[in-house]
């Protein structure tokens, strides 16, 4: 049985890890920009938006790189105040104005102070896994004065979060594959410490395929699933999200 669903969810890869997936997924965002940290910046915004309907998702990530015309990193790094009143009237359901102020501030910090957020988890990465180090930079990136409200938008998993959002870009970092989705920027991160972004849909598809026996999508969660993913190839893991996701999203099963 254990070759066997291999043998499939590797199949289902190779399905939907394809050029094709970029269309449709907030990933196309980073996927316009070649500069190293427009990529990284780029992708932590989409990704920070990355839930509710995909059309609106894309819509309004390509919204806030407008609003930082079309250059994340220069914008980050050289902006001037008159520059963000632009920002006032933006939101994507409970994301606003405020919050995309706060998330400019502090990108700002990182990438002045901290070596930016390949750093981050670069410092605080273990043997065999990321979820410390997304603790730790929510530390870090909340050391500028904000508002108490924006921290709900960045996960913790020693909180319990399943951090959906910050697994899943941390693999378009980490993650080379040969389909040119997942970019591979971040060269000293092993994709094989990488966990899989637990939503309803990979959830639901991993139990049902005896992957996953807890019924929240919750940290415990990801340790689980982790394990059984690392199982079925250690070195890249993490690539059974296409596949999971792909079935959960699209084969009726």
């Amino acid at each position: 049985m254990e070759i066997d669903l291999k043998q499939y969810l590797e199949e289902k890869v190779k399905q939907y890890n394809t050029p094709d997936f970029i269309e449709l997924d907030p990933i196309q965002i980073p996927h316009s920009f070649s500069l190293k940290e427009d990529i990284e910046i780029s992708g932590f915004l989409a990704a920070t938006i990355a839930w509710g309907n995909r059309k609106m998702i894309i819509r309004n990530a390509k919204r806030m790189m407008e609003l930082m015309s079309n250059s994340p990193f220069d914008f980050i790094i050289n902006h001037e105040e008159r520059h963000l009143k632009k920002i006032d009237g933006f939101v994507h359901r409970t994301f606003n104005n405020i919050d995309f102020l706060t998330y400019i501030a502090a990108l700002q910090y990182l990438y002045k102070n901290l070596d930016g957020l390949e750093g981050i988890f670069n410092k605080y990465k273990t043997e065999d896994s990321l979820q410390p180090a997304i603790h730790q930079f929510k530390n870090a990136f909340f050391a500028i004065p904000h508002l108490k409200r924006t921290e709900k938008h960045l996960p913790d998993p020693y909180k319990g979060s399943a951090a959906k959002r910050i697994n899943m870009f941390l693999r378009w970092m980490i993650r080379k594959d040969d389909a040119g989705v997942d970019f591979g920027i971040w060269k000293d991160i092993s994709p094989s410490i990488l966990s899989c972004p637990l939503d309803v849909h990979s959830g639901r598809v991993a139990r049902t395929f005896g992957l996953l026996n807890r019924k929240q999508d919750d940290a415990k969660a990801v340790i689980e699933l982790d394990k059984n993913l690392r199982d079925l190839d250690e070195d890249d893991p993490v690539k059974y999200d296409f596949a999971l996701f792909g079935i959960g999203v699209n084969d009726v099963r």
